[in-house]
């Protein structure tokens, strides 16, 4: 009798092509437990210490930046299935606290994996510690993106850039949000993205209903 979860083996091998080596896998699906988060359930908040690592096998997740002074808050990037958040792998291995709140952009499930095998298998398991490596290349990537759009970018390209990641998050061109919650994810005035949704709504880009919006 197999002494492994044959569902996370099957959702790790479907998912996570890169994860090959097999023994891994059953690794995975030995010690790894799935975990269902509701759409805008919190995953991870700020100040909590990483109890596990998350391989997203559903859905998607919002990744939240917080200004410790004024509390604030800044879009970083999404995360979807085939995917898991470096950071968590940063705070699990320092066993310091988390910088980031994750949220489940819709109904979504991961593997959790405890933190005491991420550092154990980078030394057991190349793919393992390949995957772990391209993980941090790949959301360097997404913060440099963050930092460059509002660095260079004027605002309606930005928002119109986040728009387009929340249809593809949410598999979607109908966005459910407020302009307050837009605004908070942009770190800009709710009368900004009030007035340049307008100007989208007039150059024919969106419509807009109460508290949703489609992109065309």
């Amino acid at each position: 009798m197999e002494d492994f979860n044959q569902e996370i083996f099957e959702l790790v091998h479907q998912n996570f092509p890169s994860l090959a080596e097999f023994a891994l896998q059953k690794e995975i699906a030995k010690v790894g437990f799935l975990k269902h988060f509701r759409e805008g359930e919190v995953i991870m908040n700020f100040g909590s210490y990483v109890k596990l690592v998350p391989l997203l096998v559903k859905g998607s997740i919002k990744v939240v930046r917080e200004d410790e002074e004024d509390g604030r808050e800044l879009l970083l990037y999404y995360l979807y299935a085939g995917e898991t958040c470096s950071m968590s792998f940063s705070c699990c291995m320092m066993d310091k606290v988390s910088d980031i709140r994750t949220t489940a952009e819709d109904d979504s499930t991961v593997i959790g994996i405890p933190v005491k095998y991420v550092d154990e298998w980078m030394s057991k398991f190349p793919t393992w510690k390949n995957f772990v490596m391209r993980s941090y290349d790949s959301r360097m990537k997404e913060m440099i993106k963050t930092i460059d759009s509002i660095a260079f970018k004027k605002m309606d390209e930005r928002l119109l850039e986040y728009l387009k990641e929340r249809a593809v998050a949410h598999n979607s061109k109908v966005i459910h949000s407020t302009h307050q919650e837009i605004a908070a994810d942009l770190n800009a005035s709710r009368e900004a993205v009030s007035r340049l949704l307008k100007q989208l709504e007039k150059n024919g880009v969106v419509a807009l209903e109460r508290n949703k919006i489609n992109l065309l």
